[in-house]
């Protein structure tokens, strides 16, 4: 009985010692948590931009509208799923952008039905070989950038290769790699994105 209270005792001062380690610690691990769901390449000159869907903000396509503006590609390809009150987002992303004052030109409309970024890549490389396109900037909010680097990527290999881009960051209403802790509505956006992580990688 005294080996096993004793045994008891020592797990538990162990177990002490991680979680007061950790607190202590919490300043070093917990902003590497919100980093590592970032993979900003940054913009470079392309044929096109690539804007994912699920910003409700309109910060995707403002990026988007402003880096067309700067001269880094004639024009961007809004991916847009349907659902939204009977109207496909990629009509909706373009109506807000036109409203910020970005020509209509700007912007080239994709519709379609996925549901899920792996979906949306299935559905935008085929349209990127048929627009001939080489070179793109993949374009979405920043806790997003690495998870879609790592759907894209296997996908354009899958599918023959001869295409390279460059993910590239817009700001998120809620979401700060560096303090996600801090707010509700961020610590919901990282517990979902992490799940989504682990879920690409066991390959759902």
């Amino acid at each position: 009985m005294a080996t096993r209270r004793s045994l008891l005792f020592q797990v538990t001062r162990v177990l002490l010692i991680l979680i007061l380690a950790a607190a202590v610690l919490s300043r070093l691990w917990l902003p590497w948590i919100g980093r590592a769901l970032v993979h900003n390449d940054g913009p470079e000159p392309a044929d096109l931009i690539v804007v994912l869907a699920g910003d409700t903000y309109g910060h995707r396509i403002d990026t988007a509208g402003d880096l067309v503006r700067r001269g880094y590609a004639p024009a961007a390809l809004i991916s847009g799923p349907a659902g939204m009150y009977g109207n496909y987002e990629c009509d909706l992303a373009i109506a807000f952008a036109m409203k910020q004052g970005y020509p209509a030109e700007y912007f080239i409309p994709l519709r379609h039905n996925a549901l899920s970024t792996k979906q949306e890549a299935d559905v935008i490389i085929p349209e990127l070989r048929r627009r001939g396109v080489h070179r793109f900037l993949l374009l979405t909010s920043d806790y997003h950038t690495a998870r879609a680097r790592r759907i894209f990527q296997p996908a354009i290999d899958r599918s023959g290769g001869g295409m390279a881009f460059r993910t590239v960051a817009s700001p998120d209403e809620y979401f700060r790699a560096d303090s996600w802790w801090r707010t509700r509505s961020s610590q919901k956006t990282v517990f979902i994105e992490w799940s989504k992580t682990f879920a690409t990688a066991a390959g759902f």
